[in-house]
């Protein structure tokens, strides 16, 4: 077959518009728009003033330099050297930007000065999806992912491996001194660049010790990143956050995509997710000003004090409990029937257990319930239902009650069905907040920090939803248009589209039938 010619000093006919450079449904299009259209309190929220300063030299324009850091986001490009990079070499950043090129040091300190206040974004990324009838609040699903810090987890120490430290740091720094009094020479202006290194690992340790000094119940502490704590994550043990994920599901209209949205995202210091349950749906719910039918967790959510907490906020929640290995058991606790009168339990075969007091058990008081023991040596059931001489015993929660009426709702085809969402509804989430996104590991250092980052990874992944919707949508409206080369298209195409497909005429000499310049 022939080749095609190649000439690299090609020259245009008529010069390309900046506009023609990427599709209309290009993803960079809608950032563009959405950043175009905030109002003017949302700008006041972010801290951002668009009119700029009269005295000095011209600035990049805020919305130009806010649009870059979503798009980046969105495409998985978060850092400002990547960034500045892009901006001289993709066209969607050069066509975000005006066919300008700001520096890493711009962007930088824009993301620095306003991403902790980026969080007003997301918000409106779930109002906006809400206002347009997309989100499916009939469910919600709530879990955790461990994302690693920017810190390594051998640099985390306790107070004791922290003493340590100090005092091989301080013995080598004197060993140091030492060696450079011994010299007889003149101090340099400068500390040696080695000596300097021990003297900084020094005051880190010292901050790290006042550090764990003034923090209640924090046992460990990372000399990078102090905020973060060692966690359990898919690939073994990090250093890092828990970052906490509401997601709803989108309602399948003709035409749109399936998808979930986030409605609430936290990041939090707690490698354990039971006290991230009600915050979470708190979160949720204030963002989207509604609640949602039916919560879905997973069973490290389980605890009494959230299944209380959840009916007084009559939040229905399907979430399976703490496995118990003598559930299954034809003498577990709950065959056991309470008489409040009384306040007595009776056991399958009728003997009652009466109440011995109460007793703590990790920041939980129980209430213990125990049969006589002459009692349960003489019963038949003795060897398998209790081996103690003392008689069986039994310890009551405070939450026992609530218990009892969630596991037995936990059974029903409604919470079984509703369960079974919960890994299509999150995991893909994080599956594409981690693979396509790049939050496999933070690149901010403190907790505000990773927060913010967080925040507006979140609000890049909601505006992949909605982009994928729009282009969806814009694609079904064309759908019956006619394509421009007629003369009846002439009358429905825009101005804009008019003379953007007469400059590729131009350029490509293409003139069909019906078409006159």
């Amino acid at each position: 077959m022939p080749v095609r010619p190649l000439n690299r000093e090609q020259c245009w006919l008529l010069p390309p518009r900046l506009d023609e450079l990427i599709p209309d449904d290009h993803p960079a299009r809608f950032v563009a728009t959405v950043v175009d259209a905030l109002p003017e309190d949302t700008w006041q929220e972010l801290g951002i003033g668009l009119n700029g300063d009269p005295l000095g030299a011209p600035a990049y324009h805020p919305r130009a330099l806010l649009s870059v850091w979503i798009f980046g986001f969105m495409t998985g490009t978060r850092t400002s050297r990547k960034l500045e990079g892009a901006c001289r070499d993709q066209v969607p950043y050069l066509w975000l930007t005006g066919w300008q090129h700001p520096d890493h040091n711009t962007l930088w300190r824009f993301y620095k000065e306003h991403r902790s206040k980026m969080r007003h974004l997301f918000t409106l990324t779930v109002k906006t999806a809400l206002r347009l009838d997309l989100v499916d609040m009939a469910i919600q699903a709530i879990d955790g992912t461990k994302v690693a810090g920017n810190a390594a987890k051998d640099r985390i120490y306790d107070e004791k491996g922290l003493q340590r430290l100090l005092e091989r740091t301080e013995k080598v720094i004197q060993e140091m001194e030492q060696v450079n009094e011994a010299c007889n020479e003149p101090a340099p202006p400068h500390l040696p660049q080695k000596l300097q290194q021990v003297q900084n690992l020094r005051q880190e340790v010292q901050a790290a010790l006042a550090y764990l000094g003034t923090v209640e119940g924090k046992k460990f502490v990372n000399l990078t990143d102090r905020d973060t704590n060692l966690m359990k994550a898919g690939t073994g043990l990090v250093a890092g956050y828990n970052v906490q994920a509401v997601v709803s599901p989108l309602k399948t209209t003709q035409g749109d995509p399936a998808g979930m949205l986030l409605t609430a995202v936290e990041t939090v210091q707690d490698a354990a997710d039971n006290n991230q349950l009600i915050p979470m749906i708190k979160q949720a719910a204030e963002t989207t000003g509604q609640k949602a039918g039916i919560t879905v967790a997973d069973a490290g959510y389980s605890s009494g004090a959230n299944l209380v907490e959840c009916e007084e906020r009559h939040q229905s929640i399907a979430m399976p409990q703490t496995t118990d290995p003598e559930a299954d058991k034809p003498y577990y606790k709950d065959k056991f029937t309470f008489d409040p009168e009384t306040n007595t339990y009776s056991c399958p075969c009728g003997h009652p257990l009466r109440d011995r007091g109460t007793g703590r058990v990790e920041n939980t008081v129980y209430r213990y319930y125990r049969a006589r023991s002459e009692t349960c040596r003489a019963c038949k059931a003795f060897g398998v239902c209790t081996r103690s001489v003392q008689g069986r015993t039994i310890a009551i929660s405070p939450f026992e009650a609530q218990i009892c009426r969630h596991r037995a709702w936990m059974i029903t085809p409604e919470a079984r069905c509703a369960y079974h969402r919960r890994k299509e509804l999150v995991e893909p989430v994080f599956g594409i907040i981690k693979e396509q996104l790049g939050l496999r590991r933070f690149l901010l250092r403190g907790w505000d920090n990773v927060r913010a980052e967080a925040n507006l990874t979140a609000t890049a992944f909601n505006l992949r939803v909605l982009w994928r919707v729009h282009r969806s949508r814009l694609a079904k409206d064309n759908r019956i248009m006619v394509a421009f080369f007629t003369p009846i298209s002439l009358t429905i195409s825009t101005p804009f589209r008019l003379m953007k497909n007469t400059r590729l005429l131009l350029r490509t000499g293409y003139f069909p039938l019906g078409f006159s310049y």
